[in-house]
C-alpha cells in the first residue's frame, strides 16, 4: 500500500528508507492530481463503457479505468470469477453480469434495461479489451442502435503491444492484417498458413502453445526467408520478444522446453515481392497450366518444386497474373 508522508517532512536521500518515502509520496501526489482530473471529465450516465482490463502486470491497470470502475453500476465480465478478483484487489465491491461468448447475446436485454435506467455499465474481458477477439462486439452494437453513448476506457491490448515491439509494421505503411486465433486442426488450418504466407502485409495472430511446434515448422517451409517477432508471456515475469528468420523458428522453440509454454502473439513482416522479369518465367508458366486444375497454392508448390524456383515468388506471380 502506498504510504503518503508529510511533504514538509525532512528527508535524508542518502537513507534508503528516505528514498523509498520520498518516492511513495511523489507518486502519491501524482495519484491524487490524476484523480482531480477524473472528476473534471464527463462520465455520463446511461452509458456502456468499454473498459481495458491488465494482460499480464496488473500495473499496467490505467488510473481512469481504476476511476470508472469506482463508480461503475454494474460490470458485465467475460469471467465474474477473474474480474471479481481483479475489483477484490482494488478493494471494489461491485455487482457482476456474465457476458461471456455464449451468453452475450442473453445479456443484451439486461444491459438495455439498465441503461435505460440510468446505469453505467462497464464492460470488462479477462484481458486486454474487450470486442478485440474476446466478446463484446455484438453489445456494444446492441447498445448503438438503441440510440444510447459507449465510451472506450483505453488500454492494455495484446495486439498493438505484440505490433509496436516487432519492428515489422512500418510507420508510413502501417497496414497489416489481424486474425485472432490460428485455426486448430485440418484443412482450415493448412489453408490459413498457405494465405498469410502468401500476403505481402504483415499479419499478425495467436497461437496456442501446444501447436507452436506446428506453426513453425509450417512458416518454415513455407516463408522461410521472412521475418517473425515471437511475443510470448507479454507483460508478465517471464516475457520474452524474439525476432527471427521464419527459417530458425523451429530450432529456436526447440532450444528451451520453456519455450513451449504460455501466451504467443505472432507477428509475421512483410513480404517483398519480386519483379515479375526477375521470377522464373518457366516455373510461372507451369503454374498458370496447372492451376486450371488446381488451386494456385498447390499449382505454385509443383511449379516451384520441378524448376527449383522460390514457391512464394510463383505464388505471387501467379495470383497478379491472374487479377489482370
Amino acid at each position: 500500500m502506498t504510504t503518503i508522508v508529510n511533504p514538509n517532512q525532512n528527508l535524508n536521500l542518502n537513507s534508503h528508507s528516505d528514498c523509498d518515502t520520498r518516492t511513495s509520496f511523489a507518486a502519491a501526489s501524482v495519484l491524487a492530481d490524476l484523480a482531480k482530473d477524473m472528476e473534471k471529465q464527463s462520465l455520463p450516465q446511461s452509458t456502456l463503457y468499454v473498459l481495458a482490463t491488465p494482460i499480464g502486470n496488473r500495473a499496467d491497470l490505467t488510473v481512469r479505468a481504476v476511476y470508472v470502475l469506482h463508480i461503475a453500476d454494474v460490470i458485465a465480465a467475460e469471467d465474474t470469477r477473474i474480474t471479481g478478483h481483479l475489483l477484490h484487489s482494488l478493494q471494489l465491491h461491485k455487482p457482476l453480469m456474465a457476458c461471456d461468448a455464449h451468453r452475450e447475446s442473453t445479456a443484451i436485454a439486461n444491459i438495455i434495461d439498465r441503461l435505460s435506467k440510468g446505469e453505467r455499465v462497464v464492460l470488462c474481458s479477462d484481458a486486454g479489451t474487450p470486442a478485440i477477439s474476446d466478446p463484446g462486439a455484438r453489445l456494444v452494437a446492441a447498445v448503438h442502435a438503441a440510440g444510447y453513448r459507449v465510451l472506450p476506457i483505453p488500454g492494455v491490448s495484446s495486439l498493438s503491444t505484440a505490433v509496436s515491439v516487432s519492428g515489422l509494421v512500418g510507420s508510413t505503411e502501417a497496414a497489416f492484417t489481424f486474425h485472432a486465433f490460428a485455426p486448430n486442426k485440418g484443412k482450415l488450418r493448412t489453408d490459413f498458413y498457405n494465405t498469410i504466407c502468401h500476403t505481402s502485409i504483415p499479419q499478425v495472430w495467436f497461437e496456442a502453445p501446444h501447436r507452436m511446434a506446428d506453426a513453425f515448422e509450417r512458416l518454415a517451409e513455407l516463408s522461410p526467408e521472412r521475418s517473425l517477432c515471437i511475443a510470448r508471456e507479454l507483460t508478465k515475469q517471464f516475457e520474452n520478444i524474439t525476432v527471427i528468420a521464419c527459417l530458425d523458428a523451429p530450432k529456436w522453440l526447440a532450444e528451451k522446453p520453456e519455450r513451449h509454454k504460455g501466451e504467443f502473439v505472432l507477428t509475421l513482416s512483410a513480404y517483398l515481392q519480386k519483379d515479375l522479369c526477375d521470377i522464373d518465367v518457366q516455373a510461372l508458366r507451369l503454374a498458370q497450366q496447372l492451376s486450371t486444375e488446381l488451386s494456385a497454392s498447390k499449382a505454385a508448390a509443383l511449379a516451384a518444386t520441378h524448376y527449383g524456383a522460390n514457391r512464394s515468388d510463383i505464388y505471387a506471380a501467379l495470383l497478379a497474373t491472374k487479377q489482370k
